[in-house]
């Protein structure tokens, strides 16, 4: 839609945003609610990522600080409200977001990941730990080993196994490795929890409405 079509619109009209948060950059498209028209898109790379940090290919590492979701956000939001009138900015009614899992983080007792404490913002463990990580294949197979050993086997409702990119992997993993972290963490958060009380304001993990 052009800024001239934009322009020509009457108000009130009720608008929505979309976000994605893929594996190299966050997503934004603004769309008109009465015939889901999309008005407007942006796209930001996540910075830090973009620069290898926090990564070890070697070891099959990969982390997203917050700060990269945090920006990338605000960016693309900016971007997709400033392609129209300023009256747009009054009639966005409501937002929603997607992310790929499995991709959670240890977060403090107000639901904040640790990385944004500055005795561990440069701690790939107190970060987000990505979909396709898979440093956790050990504590994979213990957790296979022990679902085995019992009278019931729950991988049976996963494939017959778990895998190293999944939750509980990843958390034993950051647990049996990092006491800084350990000590830190409160609890864990997946991203697709995160994001939306980071957009409605939460400051308290117990508030957090998690997923399913």
């Amino acid at each position: 839609m052009t800024r001239s079509e934009f322009t020509t619109m009457s108000f009130p009209e009720p608008f929505v945003i979309g976000l994605d948060f893929g594996s190299d950059s966050a997503r934004a498209v603004l769309v008109r609610v009465c015939d889901g028209k999309e008005v407007a898109v942006a796209v930001e790379p996540y910075r830090r990522w973009s620069d290898g940090k926090y990564c070890d290919p070697s070891k099959n590492q990969y982390r997203h600080h917050p700060l990269d979701y945090i920006e990338a956000l605000e960016i693309v939001v900016s971007r997709v409200l400033d392609q129209g009138p300023p009256e747009v900015r009054n009639h966005v009614v409501g937002m929603a977001c997607d992310t790929t899992g499995s991709t959670p983080c240890f977060v403090d007792e107000k639901g904040a990941p640790l990385a944004l404490q500055e005795l561990l913002s440069e701690n790939p463990n107190a970060m987000f730990i990505l979909w396709k990580d898979h440093t956790s294949v050990n504590e994979a197979m213990a957790i296979n080993d022990l679902c085995k050993k019992s009278l019931v086997d729950y991988t049976m409702y996963s494939g017959g196994t778990y895998s190293s990119e999944w939750f509980w992997s990843k958390a034993l993993h950051v647990l049996h490795h990092d006491k800084a972290v350990r000590e830190k963490g409160y609890a864990l958060l997946e991203l697709c929890e995160w994001i939306p009380a980071l957009l409605t304001g939460v400051s308290s993990y117990a508030e957090v409405v998690r997923s399913r």
